[in-house]
């Protein structure tokens, strides 16, 4: 392949990606790699004003960005949501089902509430974003989904029983989604993020003594993780350079998952 070729592999000018979640953290991070590759970007989520302000910084990248509200956990929402992008921008080739929350009780103190709060949020939404996506997807000829799992899809963890099992079957939803839909040139993969700076790991902190000292730790590359560390990994997935990658969880997580 010829540098040419392999920068065209990358480029994503022309492709429209929905991001949930994607007004901060992991998911702003990934939208601001892509959009730097070209992609127009679709905001996702229920916060007006930090929507806003992710819109804005997109396109202070020289992008185009729109933020469409929505519930995740609901179907109806869900499939405006779809219906939106395709009637606003024409297109949908990238879905980033990054949407999530945990709360952290260990199991025994959890509702079940709180259980299916947690996994209606983490795993149905992506399951009835991707479910919204497929059609569009195959009648363009194909199209690129990218499932944020976490390292809890690995691990356990004392103080995140429904988190765990949510980010587990991510993992598993993801083979089960790249399996049915290859036929259509759809790939499906996930990633793992390790231990990242986000509202969600600040949240964390406070409610776990000792957390951040232990991960700093046992990172290798001896630092947490910030949202542009997803951009990379969201490009490559979202691009033709992965055409032939589907049904894969990649950790990206300054090498926390390599040590036993």
């Amino acid at each position: 392949m010829s540098a040419t070729d392999l920068r065209k592999a990358f480029d994503l000018a022309g492709r429209v990606a929905v991001v949930t979640g994607g007004n901060g953290g992991i998911g702003l991070g990934m939208a601001r790699g892509m959009a730097a590759a070209g992609a127009a970007i679709v905001v996702a989520g229920r916060n007006r004003d930090k929507s806003r302000r992710a819109v804005a910084e997109i396109e202070g990248l020289g992008a185009k960005a729109v933020a469409i509200e929505v519930d995740v956990a609901d179907e109806a929402s869900v499939n405006a949501l779809i219906g939106a992008t395709v009637e606003r921008l024409g297109r949908l080739d990238v879905l980033v089902n990054n949407a999530g929350i945990n709360i952290r009780k260990p199991p025994h103190e959890l509702l079940l509430s709180e259980w299916r709060q947690v996994l209606d949020t983490n795993l149905t939404s992506a399951f009835l974003a991707s479910r919204a996506a497929y059609p569009v997807m195959k009648r363009q000829g194909g199209g690129k989904i990218i499932n944020i799992g976490s390292m809890m899809s690995i691990f356990g963890a004392a103080f995140a029983p429904a988190y765990a099992a949510s980010k587990g079957g991510i993992v598993q939803l993801t083979r089960s989604m790249a399996t049915a839909w290859a036929r259509d040139h759809i790939q499906v993969n996930a990633v793992l993020p390790g231990w990242i700076d986000t509202d969600l790991t600040t949240n964390a902190r406070r409610e776990v003594p000792g957390l951040h000292e232990r991960v700093s730790a046992r990172i290798p590359e001896g630092r947490w993780g910030a949202g542009d560390d997803m951009a990379g990994v969201a490009v490559f997935l979202a691009s033709a350079a992965s055409d032939y990658l589907t049904g894969t969880a990649i950790p990206v997580d300054g090498g926390y998952s390599i040590l036993g």
